[in-house]
């Protein structure tokens, strides 16, 4: 298992962790029913707090941020000379988390994407896993709840028995909702992106050997080009270029904290 902390990249403070060390982590706060905000972060999810500094702050704000993508992964190298074995690849780490919960009889709550999506998720997730108890589901509205709705939906998921929930909003909304529910809410809130639609069955994922080489992103824009080719064709330059900066120390993108905590300087 693997731990070393919080280290920022570009101002963004990613948790340098493996599976086993982010599932330890999840499944403690579960058991303990306190809360823990986690989130996936691959580097549009990076950019999206470099280059919005009140989304940093949520971000820097949520207790676990894990290295989704591969550059993510290299980032923590070239920048803190830290190796680690792998990726922590949302979709897969959402697997572990349900695995491990159905195991120990931890109920999940199920939020965002459409009924649909969660319709075929949950069909799948009780095949595959027959033991996991889901204590409830509810789709997105789609737009911003106001402070009563905000209330009802933390208290109807308290009152369902959930344990951890399992946040599909889509990046950046998945990071703002865990941000903003984490003092709400007394168990874990993974943001887990696109893993409802690929454990659903609704869209393919890369090959393994593209996922293993930082490539997901060419497989992901040829499927749906219109909506992704922004987030691909000109943010991954531009973490590119912010890195190298970063690396060769020409520029260093501060950490900001929401009110009430501290950057954690000896994590850089």
């Amino acid at each position: 298992m693997i731990d070393l902390g919080r280290h920022s990249l570009l101002g963004v403070l990613i948790s340098a962790v493996d599976y086993a060390g982010a599932v330890q982590q999840i499944l403690a706060a579960a058991l303990e029913g306190r809360p823990l905000a986690v989130s996936a972060l691959a580097v549009h999810g990076v950019m999206t707090g470099y280059l919005d500094p009140v989304h940093r702050r949520r971000l820097n704000g949520i207790d676990l941020v894990v290295p989704d993508g591969q550059p993510v992964r290299w980032g923590l190298r070239l920048i803190h000379k830290i190796s680690l074995p792998d990726r922590v690849y949302g979709p897969e780490l959402t697997l572990k988390v349900i695995k491990a919960a159905a195991d120990r009889g931890l109920p999940l709550y199920l939020y965002g994407s459409t009924e649909k999506t969660l319709a075929s998720l949950v069909a799948c997730l009780e095949r595959r896993f027959p033991d996991l108890v889901i204590a409830g589901r509810e789709p997105s509205k789609f737009r911003r709840l106001n402070p009563r709705e905000k209330k009802e939906l933390a208290d109807r998921i308290t009152h369902s028995g959930a344990r951890i929930v399992l946040v599909g909003l889509g990046c950046p909304r998945q990071e703002a909702w865990v941000y903003e529910y984490r003092n709400l809410l007394n168990m874990p809130l993974l943001a887990v992106g696109a893993a409802f639609d690929f454990l659903a069955g609704l869209k393919p994922q890369a090959p393994p050997w593209m996922q293993k080489k930082g490539l997901e992103w060419i497989y992901r824009l040829t499927r749906e080009p219109r909506r992704l080719w922004r987030r691909y064709l000109l943010l991954n330059p531009l973490y590119v270029v912010a890195l190298i900066g970063e690396a060769l120390g020409l520029r260093r993108t501060p950490v900001i904290m929401p009110d009430g905590l501290e950057p954690e300087k000896s994590h850089g």
